[in-house]
């Protein structure tokens, strides 16, 4: 019975596309221990090197090239939203159990819950929704431009409804500097893309995350879609204008851990940016 449940955690839905992070939620029972299970891969249809034709995959994939507001896009840096303003009071300054693992691309990390439930996850609100993180993944280099540059790697924290549609994704761009980031040090060892074990019961603060980066007190927010197939729509994302920084040593463990994961840049179109 556990080893078909280690199986099944490993299989990828299209739901998210990046890691399936509702999938990857097992064995909330096991607290802080900490084990590590080679759950295998489900290999994915798509690659990166071919982004921009993603939509002849399959038809499930159309609105890869008909959407109205594709991810990701270039930002304009000079014009901050003064719209709606997320509310960080649901991310308690604790760590929360969860799987580590990489999604082929990168590191990537899911928290425990039970099924169908995901009102005691760390949440955020925006105009008057309430949204829960379901996971975090990087990518690199940064799907995001601002002012036409990407930074080395992009954090993306998603979040779902409580019916567990997908609603929101923080895009955490990262860059090298003095010191180091405590949000990216509590991860320990990062496990390869061609490393298709996860670590069960990592212990994860995803607060510090949105520390680092100012609370994001300045951002940009636009109307977006999912930067994989099959692009669903109907996400907002965040994105803080402040940078997650991290010392040289970690942005070298992190890239050594990932490969080239980020969609070509989409044209702007019905986003809406910062209204």
């Amino acid at each position: 019975m556990l080893t078909s449940l280690f199986l099944l955690s490993a299989l990828f839905s299209s739901a998210w596309s990046c890691p399936s992070h509702d999938n990857y939620q097992s064995h909330p029972h096991l607290g802080r221990r900490q084990v590590r299970v080679d759950v295998g891969r489900e290999p994915k249809d798509w690659t990166y090197d071919v982004s921009a034709d993603w939509a002849t995959i399959k038809p499930e994939y159309h609105l890869c090239q008909s959407g109205r507001h594709q991810s990701p896009i270039n930002v304009v840096g000079k014009d901050l939203s003064t719209h709606h303003k997320p509310n960080f009071e649901g991310y308690k300054n604790v760590a929360h159990p969860g799987n580590f693992f990489n999604w082929q691309f990168a590191p990537a990390w899911t928290p425990h819950r039970a099924e169908g439930d995901v009102k005691k996850l760390p949440s955020f609100t925006f105009d008057g929704h309430e949204v829960y993180n379901i996971g975090w993944h990087i990518h690199s280099p940064s799907e995001h431009l601002i002012d036409g540059k990407r930074s080395r790697a992009e954090i993306h924290m998603v979040h779902v409804t409580e019916e567990e549609h997908e609603a929101a994704v923080i895009g955490i761009r990262l860059a090298v500097g003095p010191t180091e980031s405590d949000f990216i040090k509590q991860l320990g060892p990062m496990i390869h893309f061609n490393d298709t074990a996860q670590l069960e019961g990592l212990q994860v603060n995803l607060r510090l995350a949105i520390d680092e980066v100012g609370g994001v007190e300045e951002f940009w927010t636009y109307k977006g879609s999912l930067t994989t197939p099959p692009c669903s729509e109907g996400l907002r994302w965040f994105l803080p204008k402040k940078e997650l920084i991290v010392s040289e040593q970690q942005m070298v463990e992190i890239l050594a851990a990932s490969r080239f994961s980020h969609r070509v840049e989409q044209q702007v179109w019905l986003h809406d940016i910062n209204l």
